[in-house]
């Protein structure tokens, strides 16, 4: 059971060449248009020389009583442990075993210095902490490649091992907004950034230009490579989430580090909360609070401005808001409705998520997405669009009017921080 990420790396890493066991069958979740494909036979191994169907996840009842199966292995992230139990309960009903594989044994080893960023939620600001990261190991002199969790939302066969060291590449590879808005950010700080479906091929070309190797999680899933230093960002604005979703508690437990990431904007009292929960379940792990900065181009003073935002954050992670919202809040903009004017998926996404309220979910998985977020941004009226996604929107969409970005780093708000841990990690690591 997954979602084009985790699913595939657990089959290749658990399954592939096993000929103990038959893996009859993905099923696809969360993402859309990724099911009714194909693992190809380059992928999959001389077991499946047809290559394995991927269904959508509603017809997993279904497939488990035509295709006998006997064992149904979840496999993707950022879902609450009741829902988890859900699923668990549906397939042992049915007859078959329901497996959560355990951290370490989906992991590879790595000939170089390992660092993991994963996180308890999607929109902690793991990526932000990724580039603090990747900055801090190129100021130390070593040189730092990304391993970005996978993204395969396009033709399989051509992602099995993906390169990016400029935004060209990304932009010839035919990358979904999505994928853009985790490798241009990266890529942009000038560092190398690897991706794709098989990721034993991935790291064995990654360290080949590595000092050391810096896995860059997605949403709130576990490490793929063993790390020597293993951290994990939660989110004092989402206090007590860090328990109760999985695999973030998981993430949470593992910790060597646990970075408390926005601590400028949320109240004590919740900080206090997402502390007191780590130490009760990782008493050893070391606690470094850090500072979301959100930084506007221009002014937006007194102007109605559409917000856009990260589309992930507030579909997977539950937040009701993002960057955006918070720098028109706090420079004195108002943000319009686009309800009435959205179109197409956009519109699907809204309706999906009441909740959200005067703001736009970036949605890009595939090019009508784009076409449609594009329509619904040039038919609602404002005087400035604020771009608060990864990506650069003006540059994968025409925006007919003013826009301009926003944009959140990681910086420090003690000593020695989350400086003095890559620090020690590089004395000890070379």
């Amino acid at each position: 059971m997954g979602a084009a990420g985790r699913d595939f790396h657990n089959f290749n890493v658990c399954f592939r060449d096993d000929p103990s066991v038959e893996v009859v069958a993905f099923t696809a979740a969360q993402i859309p248009f990724i099911e009714r494909r194909t693992f190809p036979p380059e992928l999959s191994g001389p077991l499946y020389p047809a290559g394995i169907e991927i269904h959508p996840e509603e017809e997993l009842p279904g497939l488990i009583k035509a295709l006998g199966v006997d064992e149904v292995v979840f496999s993707y992230s950022d879902v609450s442990h009741e829902y988890v139990m859900h699923r668990a309960s549906m397939c042992t009903a049915l007859g078959a075993d329901f497996t959560l594989l355990g951290a370490e044994r989906t992991m590879l080893e790595a000939k170089r210095p390992v660092v993991t960023v994963c996180a308890v939620r999607t929109g902690c600001g793991k990526s932000a902490v990724t580039r603090f990261v990747a900055k801090k190991i190129k100021e130390a002199g070593r040189t730092p490649v990304a391993l970005r969790h996978p993204m395969p939302y396009g033709e399989l066969s051509k992602k099995r091992l993906q390169r990016f060291a400029s935004l060209k590449e990304i932009k010839d590879a035919g990358c979904t907004m999505e994928e853009m808005e985790e490798f241009e950010p990266l890529v942009s700080a000038g560092v190398v950034v690897y991706a794709g479906v098989d990721y034993r091929a991935i790291l064995e070309e990654a360290e080949k230009e590595a000092d050391v190797i810096v896995w860059d999680g997605g949403n709130n899933d576990l490490p793929f490579i063993k790390p020597d230093l293993e951290l994990v960002v939660a989110d004092p604005l989402r206090p007590g989430h860090e328990l109760a979703y999985y695999p973030g508690e998981a993430n949470l437990r593992r910790a060597d580090c646990l970075v408390v990431n926005k601590a400028n904007s949320a109240e004590e009292k919740d900080i206090s909360t997402v502390i007191e929960n780590a130490r009760r379940v990782n008493p050893d792990c070391l606690v470094v609070r850090t500072a979301s900065v959100i930084k506007v181009e221009g002014d937006i003073a007194g102007k109605r401005v559409l917000v856009i935002e990260d589309g992930p954050t507030l579909t997977h992670g539950g937040m009701t808001y993002g960057a955006g919202s918070m720098a028109a809040a706090s420079h004195g903009a108002e943000a319009v409705d686009p309800r009435p004017y959205a179109v197409g998926s956009v519109r699907e996404t809204l309706d999906r998520f009441p909740e959200l309220k005067n703001l736009l979910p970036a949605v890009g998985y595939s090019k009508e997405q784009i076409k449609e977020l594009e329509e619904t941004v040039n038919s609602t009226p404002c005087d400035l669009v604020l771009v608060a996604t990864p990506v650069n929107l003006k540059e994968v969409m025409e925006i007919k009017k003013p826009a301009i970005r926003v944009s959140y780093e990681v910086e420090e708000m003690e000593e020695p921080g989350l400086s003095g841990v890559i620090k020690e990690f590089i004395e000890r690591s070379f």
